[in-house]
């Protein structure tokens, strides 16, 4: 993505920026989901007792520095045919909406809003999923088999082919179900009284929706611990929002509007993860002894990074690990 927008490789860790990057966009992340004392005593809203709004400072600060940093360098380029021609070229070149020009903070902001809510998102998921299939390779190897079977080997997968792909979907499907990107959801507010069955929400009331505990509810799925993709196949249920108990992206008019996106994304990421590579544990781990403590924040990731080896690359194959940022082991 970061690529697209400025001709950058922000995924690299290898990277000073690209190291720097992933850690602020954590931390805000991070900092976004905690509890705040202000949320139950407004009172204290104007005051920084648990440090919450410094280290959101301070995680900003750094987005704001790589920002400038890349705005500079495109700015700094004497000649338009040395121009990338990407995203940020075109929003630089001098842009307009409705008449206004956009000023740097505008930019910023426009660009911090892209990567702050697509940025961990997929990628979590993704590394959700990947965590899960390590801990049951017989379902990765079905996975790997479907891809294998309806792909081949000749080409890589393409978004084109998602629709085909069965069991990928329902494996990126279970994911979301055990590890909704937002556990509670965005949170609403009620703007007049309202009665919902014998409850009364006053008006001015934030709401928030338990997704996490909805999509692990005994009374409606069978076995909700367990990581079974199959239950997704002869299945019509869905996460477009219309059915309730299973409600990922939300529902309704407030739906996360990046769906489409992260549809494409995840499915696309995990086939090409999945269809290049031979996965496997490092130092021998045990499946069940994978560590799959989950983190809170304003989105449920993995509290320590998942760590695998890939093996049996072929050069084609070992270019796309180049480009994923994925070690390999041959």
């Amino acid at each position: 993505m970061s690529n697209s927008f400025f001709s950058i490789d922000l995924a690299d860790y290898s990277s000073d920026s690209g190291s720097t990057f992933q850690a602020a966009v954590r931390g805000v992340m991070s900092e976004l989901g905690k509890p705040s004392l202000s949320d139950y005593f407004p009172i204290f809203r104007f005051l920084d007792l648990q440090g919450n709004k410094g280290r959101m400072k301070n995680h900003f600060g750094v987005l704001h520095e790589v920002f400038d940093r890349i705005i500079d360098q495109k700015l700094s380029t004497e000649t338009k045919s040395s121009t990338s021609g990407d995203l940020l070229d075109m929003i630089l070149d001098p842009c307009t909406i409705n008449g206004i020009e956009l000023q740097r903070h505008d930019i910023k902001a426009l660009l911090l809003d892209f990567f702050a809510a697509v940025t961990d998102t997929a990628s979590s998921t993704v590394e959700w999923a990947m965590a899960e299939l390590l801990r049951n390779p017989s379902k990765m190897k079905l996975a790997q088999q479907e891809l294998s079977d309806i792909i081949g080997k000749d080409r890589h997968v393409e978004e084109s082919d998602i629709f085909r792909l069965s069991y990928l979907q329902a494996t990126v499907k279970e994911t979301l179900r055990l590890h909704p990107l937002g556990p509670f959801l965005v949170p609403h507010k009620a703007e007049i009284d309202v009665k919902f069955h014998d409850f009364i929400i006053p008006k001015g009331t934030q709401v928030l929706v338990n997704a996490w505990e909805i999509s692990r509810d005994p009374t409606i799925w069978t076995e909700p611990s367990c990581f079974r993709p199959e239950r997704f196949l002869d299945s019509k249920i869905d996460y477009k929002g219309q059915d309730f108990e299973f409600i990922p992206f939300g529902s309704g008019r407030r739906i996360c509007p990046g769906l489409p996106l992260a549809h494409k994304m995840v499915h696309l990421m995990l086939g090409l993860l999945l269809q290049s590579f031979n996965w496997e544990l490092e130092n021998g781990l045990n499946p069940e002894d994978l560590d799959m403590e989950e983190e809170f924040g304003l989105t449920l990731v993995k509290a320590n990074r998942l760590r695998s080896l890939v093996k049996g690359l072929s050069k084609r194959d070992a270019n796309v690990a180049t480009e994923l940022g994925v070690p390999t082991v041959y």
